[in-house]
């Protein structure tokens, strides 16, 4: 290839070899590079190549150089993100729920590619997930997509909804009814993404699962709900809803061994009141939706915590603790 047909792209290729090869513990010396430029069909010589990486350096990269020896290594100093922060967004999108194996495999090799080969290689054995059940549903990026813009556009969604049946395949709720709802926001809860928005039929703001919503698209419709969902806070929603599913939103009254108190803060936040009741005991008033969900996380947590109000949930646990007894005679 005749000389200087990529040269316009010298400055392009030197940049890619200085973050793709290089580290703060892996550096090229001058004519390493001039040889894996050339790899690229492109000429260069120390004096043209010093201009080169002033340029880079007035456009903000970070280039470090390192004397050893006789040798002067050259290596990116900086990056967008630390080591230790990709593997904390790597860690999270390889255990996420939500996020199918194919997708997160797509998305962890997309943000390896920001770091340098040798670090890539580090992480792509260091990052170990196992045991997780991901969703299988490929869309479900896009369906995020699609809510986002919605939301940004004021506009409706319309979508349908689907569980998994005995046969292991989605079955559509209602014969495949197509949902028209007023997306107002998204809620990460207990590893999985909800849907939070307005249905104009019951006139109430509902939930849904991300990962089970089929078919989604945004309509020219304009949203609606919007006093509804003003009377709702963000936080407490997610907090009263509890796993996200639904039920009567009551104020519960927990006696809870002292060592439960870790428990009762992480679950429902720093701003829970715990009342002593006496040197072993204490109480907490926590504001839910009384689901089966709820009463089978406090039956989890064994002695340390017991409903003591209202009457009704008492009496509702107390059916469950019934028919569990029953269900194993």
């Amino acid at each position: 290839m005749a000389r200087g047909s990529h040269q316009k792209l010298k400055l392009l290729y030197l940049a890619k070899i200085l973050r793709e090869e290089t580290d703060d513990t892996h550096g090229l010396t001058m004519p390493e590079i001039i040889s894996r430029l050339k790899e690229f069909d492109i000429e260069a010589d120390r004096k043209s190549l010093y201009d080169d990486m002033y340029q880079l350096e007035h456009f903000g990269m970070d280039i470090f150089r390192e004397k050893v020896g006789p040798k002067t290594y050259y290596h990116c100093a900086s990056r967008d993100f630390e080591l230790a922060e990709l593997r904390m967004i790597i860690d999270a999108i390889g255990s996420s729920r939500f996020i199918t194996a194919k997708k997160s495999k797509e998305l962890i090799e997309k943000l390896e590619k920001s770091v340098s080969i040798y670090d890539a290689r580090l992480m792509n054995r260091e990052v170990i997930v196992s045991g997780r059940v991901k969703s299988m549903n490929e869309s479900i990026l896009y369906t995020v997509d699609a809510i986002q813009n919605a939301i940004a556009n004021n506009h409706r969604i319309e979508f349908q909804y689907f569980r998994w049946n005995v046969q292991g395949k989605q079955e559509f709720h209602h014969d495949g009814q197509i949902y028209d709802i007023s997306p107002w926001t998204l809620v990460w809860d207990d590893e999985n993404y909800y849907l939070v928005g307005y249905d104009k039929g019951e006139d109430k703001i509902k939930h849904f699962r991300v990962d089970k919503m089929l078919h989604t698209r945004e309509t020219e419709e304009k949203r609606q709900g919007s006093t509804c969902y003003k009377k709702q806070d963000r936080e407490m929603y997610s907090k009263k809803h509890f796993r996200m599913f639904g039920g009567k939103e009551q104020r519960v009254v927990l006696r809870c061994e002292n060592a439960m108190a870790n428990v009762i803060i992480d679950q429902f936040g720093r701003d829970t009141r715990l009342m002593t009741v006496d040197k072993d005991h204490f109480e907490a008033r926590v504001d839910v939706a009384v689901s089966d969900q709820f009463l089978g996380w406090i039956i989890a947590l064994g002695e340390g915590v017991k409903i003591v109000g209202p009457e009704d949930v008492v009496e509702r646990m107390r059916e469950i603790g019934t028919r569990i007894t029953g269900q194993y005679q």
